[in-house]
């Protein structure tokens, strides 16, 4: 692959991306998506050689900023970035100036001086990826902000899908637990549905978002009836720590409600998948038989998660600024 922000689309045009950021799902085209995908899968062989390293971005310089805890998205964009041959630095806010009063803005600016090329943060405020896009020339990769959006967990997401079904027109998706309160969540429907997906919202009516079918979605509060026709079941975790007052009766009543379970599967598609952003609270959203059983693609999930996250860095950082 060469080094530059120029591929050739799927639609064998060429096209060149030009975004220093990567910050929604939400304002790329079908064609950007696409473009990210494709590239992904490149990359992906990449991670299957016995060298799992490309000079794709030497000399260029990786920060990764999270002010939430992560195990599997900050690990991911490490292991992206170390293949591509980037340097990389990792900030936490608990062992930075932020936890002595320094502002975000201030933060950035000064990671930024000191000639990084891109930086990819968490932040728990909805917009804070934005904000910070519009302050820094260094570009910017949303790694999920607030209940707003985690654009490369629903890239990944949507790469598996792809993987496993061949195509995402016409396949039926079902988001199934706090829709509300997810960002990963909006992601999804977002991609999914400018590439040609039928997506469905599946949870308690106080876990679906007032208006959401506006999106383009179907809701559906009875999960025995929702599953019998997907293509796909992603689960997703309960954000307990997002939800300021009490969203249902007990978690031993959501399991029984919207708990994915064996008998559950019975009543989808023998090919059904079943997906998990991670992390899984084992017997609320997911039986340990599915978690583990023939229809999960979770950790082709995670494998993925570093092929998408190659091709975003690889994208983004090369843009001229």
């Amino acid at each position: 692959m060469s080094e530059r922000a120029a591929v050739e689309s799927p639609d064998k045009k060429t096209a060149q991306w030009t975004r220093k950021d990567l910050l929604s799902l939400e304002e790329l085209t079908r064609e950007e998506i696409e473009h990210i995908l494709v590239t992904a899968e490149s990359f992906k062989e990449v991670s299957a050689r016995e060298v799992k390293k490309v000079p794709a971005l030497r000399g260029k310089t990786i920060a990764n900023l999270f002010f939430e805890p992560s195990t599997r998205t900050r690990t991911s964009f490490e292991l992206a970035a170390k293949r591509l041959s980037a340097d990389l630095v990792n900030f936490s806010s608990s062992g930075s100036s932020t936890s002595k009063g320094e502002t975000l803005r201030d933060t950035a600016k000064n990671i930024e001086a000191m000639n990084v090329d891109t930086i990819v943060m968490r932040h728990s405020s909805s917009g804070s990826a934005e904000y910070l896009a519009r302050s820094i020339r260094a570009g910017v990769v949303n790694a999920g902000d607030g209940i707003h959006e985690h654009p490369t967990q629903g890239l990944l997401d949507i790469f598996t899908i792809r993987e496993r079904k061949g195509t995402l027109a016409g396949v039926r998706v079902c988001l199934v637990g706090d829709i509300l309160h997810s960002r990963v969540a909006r992601s999804n429907i977002w991609g999914l549905k400018k590439l040609g997906a039928h997506v469905t919202v599946c949870g308690p009516p106080t876990l679906i978002p007032p208006h959401i079918e506006k999106l383009g979605v179907e809701v559906c509060y009875d999960l025995n009836k929702a599953v019998e026709s997907q293509d796909v079941l992603n689960i997703l975790r309960i954000q307990l720590e997002r939800q300021k007052g009490a969203f249902f009766p007990s978690i031993r009543e959501y399991a029984a409600e919207y708990g994915i379970t064996r008998d559950q599967l019975r009543r989808a598609k023998p090919d059904v998948i079943v997906m998990h952003p991670g992390p899984i609270n084992r017997g609320v959203e997911l039986s340990s038989d599915v978690a583990d059983g023939p229809n999960s693609v979770i950790l082709d999930q995670v494998t993925n998660g570093v092929a998408v996250r190659m091709a975003v860095l690889y994208l983004t950082t090369l843009v001229e600024r």
